[in-house]
């Protein structure tokens, strides 16, 4: 209908403070103030303007990538953002680029593993963008098995150099991104060999390119690996292929805060800790998962609203069809992934709060708790990029013909956000970690070892395998402590059950790679307790603003219902709840999605 506008129509219809559910998204008052200000900046700057981005060619792709990318720094420069700034700035800028890589990975990976001196030396360089660096570890042989890397880092103790060498075409560094046409520097991981001994993978900075007519150095071939998927997306990227013939670095250049080599040639270990270097992987986890919900959230905002304005069918006297997102189908599609944006959201806070946890307890020499961190982060980076990559592509899908238009956005994000899916792990690689992981935490339960954070329900392994559920009507699935006890029983039994399987097999290598199927499955479940948990714990907290709580409680059973829904065949296989509590689960449910229309929110935010 022309002259009617219906995201109008329906914020009108809004039960609860926006500007509270704005506060809530965004985790504080400061940090909307900081978001709001930041994006009406870049919103108002000519030069971050991206509507023609998915019609432009690779070169003046990246040409304009090269011109925002200056200017964000110019900004940043003019304007003296701090850190937190700087960040929504590039956040709202949108467009992937070599400042993604030495901003979130270079930089912190010299902190993380560099040596006082080491930090003083390159980070400097690195804050003021003298030098532009990436990180250079996938190789085109290897990419999760990071201990199968071919490129070495040989010492010559004359020379007091270390010779970096690609020995191999598979050795070639291929994928970091950054370092097709940019980077000047790169943290390479490579094989450190001394004497003839292989001691494993470690770091080096090497210089890639001059810093005066930014040439590649003698010894280094570099360039880009072409076209990526999709239009625009992440093309903007200059994704890179490296390889080293015989190049020479000083020693110091060797991230040296856990193991140094000697003048002499001498492997030494510090009395720093190696597992000091999980804190920068969780630091990295825990991004990418508040970016999930930040691209979710995106893809359902876009969704959302057109499926306010879009009518189809169903047209009465007045010649007025119906709304979609009226309809059940397209409700019980989309308010699940309204759900899970915000469901990541919190996960994603808590993250936070581990990574800052993990981090005092690191320094405090207390590893107690880093299995089940390293475990946790692996994931949850999996199960919400798979989750989120998965919902942008059903929110085109909600979108009909008009989904498919780059103009609608969706299919830039989609291919934009689908790398998140193999980067920084493969996603079934990092659930088989969690895996084994949880085989462990059961093979100790017998030993009275208690398990610690987010498998803290393991240590009521008898109770959970023995209970069952008490629902008996529908809102009976309202009560938070009815929804843990069904997820913690589906995770308690699947994994316990993948322990028993293993035990029959003589070699548990040959068990671990037979049963990988059923231990994702179980890996999956435990991670989707972790989510459903925090969701629940989020809302145990003193939420101001009319409403906002409560529709937050809407959206947390949403969550929950929907993925009993979706893995109903685990939680019936496990006895954690009976088919007539699966069918009132149901029923609940389809209540639930009435609760949240009118009031979906990404038409009042």
């Amino acid at each position: 209908m022309e002259g009617v506008d219906h995201l109008a129509l329906e914020r009108s219809k809004t039960q609860f403070d926006v500007d509270q559910m704005k506060v809530v998204w965004a985790g504080s008052r400061h940090a909307l103030d900081v978001s709001d200000r930041i994006g009406r900046l870049v919103a108002s700057d000519p030069v971050f303007k991206k509507d023609n981005r998915t019609m432009l060619s690779r070169k003046d792709l990246f040409k304009d990538t090269l011109r925002k990318a200056a200017h964000v720094w110019k900004r940043i420069t003019e304007l003296k953002l701090t850190e937190e700034e700087a960040s929504r700035l590039r956040f709202f800028v949108d467009q992937p680029s070599y400042m993604d890589l030495h901003w979130g990975m270079f930089i912190p990976v010299i902190k993380g593993s560099g040596t006082e001196e080491q930090q003083k030396k390159w980070l400097p360089m690195a804050y003021k963008m003298q030098i532009i660096g990436c990180y250079a570890q996938t190789e085109l042989g290897h990419g999760s098995n990071v201990q199968g890397l071919e490129t070495t880092a040989t010492f010559d103790p004359k020379t007091d150099e270390f010779v970096i060498n690609s020995p191999t075409l598979t050795s070639s560094k291929w994928w970091p991104g950054g370092l097709g046409k940019v980077s000047t520097h790169a943290v390479v991981f490579a094989r450190l060999i001394t004497d003839g001994q292989d001691h494993g993978v470690n770091g080096f900075i090497v210089q890639l390119r001059s810093l005066d007519d930014h040439l590649p150095l003698p010894g280094v071939t570099v360039g880009d690996i072409g076209m990526k998927f999709g239009s625009g997306a992440y093309n903007s990227m200059d994704n890179g292929v490296l390889r080293f013939d015989h190049v020479r670095i000083p020693r110091d250049q060797m991230l040296m805060r856990v193991s140094q080599v000697t003048r002499e040639g001498k492997v030494v270990l510090s009395n720093v800790p190696r597992q000091l270097l999980y804190g920068t992987m969780v630091f990295v986890r825990q991004t990418i998962v508040a970016d999930a919900s930040s691209a979710l959230s995106r893809a359902v905002c876009i969704a959302t609203r057109y499926s306010a304005v879009r009518r189809q069918f169903g047209s009465n006297d007045s010649g007025v069809e119906t709304q979609v997102i009226d309809y059940k189908t397209q409700q019980s599609r989309l308010f699940p992934l309204l759900a899970s944006a915000y469901a990541f959201r919190f996960v994603g806070e808590w993250l936070k709060w581990l990574y800052t946890d993990v981090t005092q307890k690191l320094q405090a020499n207390d590893f107690s708790t880093l299995p089940e961190a390293h475990a946790c982060t692996a994931g949850l980076k999996s199960l919400t990029t798979s989750a989120t990559a998965d919902a942008i592509e059903e929110c085109r899908k909600l979108c009909g013909g008009h989904g498919y238009l780059s103009s609608s956005g969706l299919p830039e994000l989609f291919a934009v956000y689908i790398p998140a899916c193999t980067y920084e792990g493969d996603n079934v690689v990092l659930l088989l970690q969690v895996a084994r992981f949880l085989m462990k935490t059961v093979s100790q339960l017998p030993s009275g070892k208690k398990p610690v954070g987010t498998t803290s329900y393991m240590g009521r392994a008898e109770q959970l395998l023995q209970s069952r559920s008490n629902v008996q009507k529908a809102e009976d699935w309202l009560k938070p402590s009815v929804i843990l006890e069904a997820f913690e029983a589906r995770a308690m039994r699947m994994s316990v059950a993948c322990a028993k399987d293993l035990s029959k097999f003589a070699n548990p290598e040959e068990g671990f790679a037979e049963l990988s199927p059923n231990l994702v499955d179980a890996a999956v479940a435990h991670c989707q307790l972790i989510v459903v948990s925090k969701f629940i714990e989020k809302l145990q907290q003193d939420i101001p603003g009319k409403g906002v709580k409560e529709q937050l409680q809407i959206l947390c059973n949403v969550y929950a219902l929907f993925i009993v829904h979706k893995h109903l065949g685990d939680f019936l296989s496990t006895g954690s709840i009976t088919a007539k509590q699966a069918s009132l689960a149901n029923d609940q449910l389809r209540s639930l999605y009435s609760q949240v229309y009118p009031l979906q929110h990404p038409c009042k935010i």
